[in-house]
């Protein structure tokens, strides 16, 4: 895409266009970035929690998992909703949902404190945390801005480095929410987070932009007119109608729930592993919090997301497929690492393998969404990254499960989940490969879904 500036659109003859196509994918990353932090909401002080609440490993699992309830469940119809309105709207109404659920947690804490919280706190704990994880379906909100803003051949690149940079806040809040809690308490630590989203989101608001077409028709014209202003302006890709129609276009494409499947492994693990890996780490190798904070931070959670920037790059050098297929076969490596591991330091590896393995997974999965659904990028975006999502809310039980049966030990045990998971995404991706492609006289082109 162009990076005509507004002066240079309206020089030529064109309808002046708001923005460029760098600050509308850095928007995107930025409001990403503010509401996604959410996802680490209770995994650092989930110790912390469970002791004052006496929570069992299933109520401890659903609990760290709260945010992921929202945060993935709402990207279907928000991440179809960019197809109507743009994201700039979506981005703000998310961002401001999660501002509420900081201002419930933080009313609860700053009334209670710690020592107060019993079990009949449970409910009230749940639902301002998945109030809170609102932030973090801005994920299909942003990706549908960023395929719309970015030229068609560098979707895959361009979605990495939207969510490889997105994707750091979990890492960089699971490393510094420990020494906040060091320094400022749980109470602080939390009034200091509620103070950071609430200024994230008046700073996006400031600077989103939407795609150009989203920008011509608010202006009046007509979907088919500012699709070709648009066009000229350089955009690739288009919505391709109303929220529920780009839905149910997306739903019915079969390959749609082929990405779902691979997103639940890969993204879903990711929200999940980023939420458990501290509870691991004190559990079974008796670390303290801070420091199985910041293994998590950095051999885990930070490493996925910034692997997806190169995981992007290779994927569109040597195709989504093929990469999804290797990174998967690195997944159940490190998954049977994690479970044979008596070790720090052999723990430690294992866990930045599966990193690596997660990371590049969940470029190579969602780079493959414009190229199979173009015709409703937004809904699908939405299915995939929505449903595919789920998996960090409905993985951290079944571990939590592990441990209640087997003790201490069940937190390892408890990564046969991802081996399996592996597998099954293994043949997935082998499917996708030997599907997509079928030779003709005058070239390759593509099988009917």
């Amino acid at each position: 895409m162009t990076t005509k500036s507004t002066t240079e659109s309206a020089s030529d003859g064109a309808p002046a266009i708001r923005g460029t196509p760098r600050r509308g994918v850095a928007s995107a990353t930025l409001g990403f970035f503010v509401g996604f932090a959410g996802v680490v909401l209770y995994g650092p002080v989930a110790t912390e929690l469970e002791g004052a609440m006496g929570l069992s490993g299933l109520a401890l699992g659903l609990l760290v998992a709260a945010p992921q309830l929202t945060g993935s469940l709402l990207r279907v119809p928000f991440g179809a909703w960019v197809e109507d309105v743009g994201a700039a709207k979506p981005f703000l109404v998310l961002l401001s949902c999660a501002v509420v659920g900081m201002a419930g947690l933080s009313t609860i804490l700053v009334t209670l404190g710690t020592e107060g919280l019993t079990m009949a706190h449970y409910p009230l704990v749940f639902l301002f945390g998945a109030l809170s994880g609102c932030g973090i379906a801005t994920f299909s909100v942003g990706a549908a801005q960023t395929s719309y803003w970015s030229p068609e051949d560098r979707q895959g690149t361009m979605l990495a480095v939207y969510a490889g940079l997105g994707n750091s806040s979990p890492g960089i809040f699971t490393l510094l929410v420990p020494i906040a809690l060091a320094v400022l308490g749980l109470t602080g630590a939390y009034l200091a987070w509620f103070g950071f989203l609430v200024c994230g989101t008046f700073v996006y608001g400031i600077v989103a932009v939407d795609p150009p077409s989203f920008q011509l028709r608010k202006r009046g014209l007509e979907a088919d007119d500012a699709k070709r202003a648009a066009r000229a302006q350089g955009q690739d890709l288009f919505p391709g109608g109303d929220a529920m129609t780009s839905i149910r276009e997306a739903a019915s494409i079969p390959r749609t729930w082929v990405l779902v499947a691979l997103f639940f492994t890969s993204f879903g693990g990711f929200l999940a592993l980023t939420t458990w890996f501290p509870s691991y780490w004190t559990a079974v190798h008796n670390l303290d919090l801070q420091r199985a904070g910041a293994l998590t931070a950095v051999a885990f959670t930070l490493l996925a997301a910034l692997i997806r920037v190169p995981g992007g790059v290779i994927s569109d050098r040597v195709g989504g497929e093929r990469t999804a297929i290797a990174s998967f076969v690195i997944v159940g490596i490190a998954a049977v690492g994690l479970m044979t591991a008596r070790t720090v330091p052999v723990a430690i590896g294992a866990t930045v393998l599966l990193g690596i393995g997660i990371g590049v997974a969940n470029a190579a999965v969602f780079g493959l969404v414009p190229t199979y659904v173009p015709e409703a990028v937004g809904g699908a975006s939405g299915l995939v990254g929505g449903l595919g999502a789920f998996g960090g809310f409905v993985i951290p039980p079944v571990l939590g499960l592990f441990v209640d049966l087997q003790g201490n030990a069940g937190y390892a045990n408890g990564y046969v989940v991802f081996l399996v998971l592996a597998i099954v995404s293994i043949g997935l991706s082998g499917g996708l490969y030997r599907t997509r492609v079928e030779p003709a006289p005058d070239g390759p082109v593509p099988t009917d879904d």
